[in-house]
């Protein structure tokens, strides 16, 4: 299958979810966004390394990193292989010069992993087709266009059963445009349960 690499676009705190941190994977050379929720120390993990913060006492992550280079075990890649019932699941390629193992892990952590390692985060193509939200002009102007209608909505209101597929295109739309990435992937869930149906 070929592979999609992702960057880091962006960390920002849940507003739904106490403790709990959107974090949005970009495609490389495209507009597909994947937005992950992830717990707040993942969070943290992944905050301290992109911004070169050394932290008083080494981190987990950090302790596996000097861990695996003392033992010359280096994380050459993250790859994000499925998705179940809004589940990432990830793993690490690991090679020690001679063996490369995968060993399975979760998202949040394999990237807080891949930061510091400066390896390289893919997934697949049926992931981003699945979970992805595009991010075009064409959306981005649309939702300037239906911002002000959608103001007059209950935006926070999550019973999105009530709201027709356009409505919640319009909603995901916004969403975006103001960074709300939770809430653009809870509605992205939405519209995709429905299609299955």
């Amino acid at each position: 299958m070929k592979k999609v690499l992702l960057e880091i676009v962006g960390l920002s705190y849940s507003h739904t979810q106490t403790g709990a941190y959107a974090l949005v994977l970009g495609e490389s050379k495209g507009k597909r966004r994947l937005p992950i929720i992830i717990g707040g120390f993942e969070a943290q993990a992944i905050a301290i390394e992109l911004e070169k913060m050394t932290p008083s006492r080494p981190l987990t992550h950090d302790l596996f990193r000097s861990f695996a280079k003392e033992f010359n075990i280096v994380v050459t890649e993250v790859i994000i292989y499925n998705l179940v019932e809004g589940i990432f699941f990830a793993k690490l390629i690991c090679n020690n010069g001679g063996n490369e193992v995968e060993i399975d892990a979760r998202t949040s952590d394999a990237i807080a992993l891949a930061v510091r390692f400066n390896c390289p985060i893919n997934t697949y193509e049926f992931i981003l087709a699945q979970a992805g939200i595009i991010l075009d002009e064409e959306a981005l102007a649309a939702a300037n266009d239906t911002t002000n209608q959608l103001d007059t909505l209950e935006v926070e209101e999550t019973d999105y059963l009530k709201k027709s597929a356009e409505e919640l295109k319009q909603m995901l739309d916004t969403a975006l445009v103001e960074e709300d990435y939770e809430k653009a992937s809870q509605i992205r869930d939405e519209l995709n349960n429905r299609k299955k149906s």
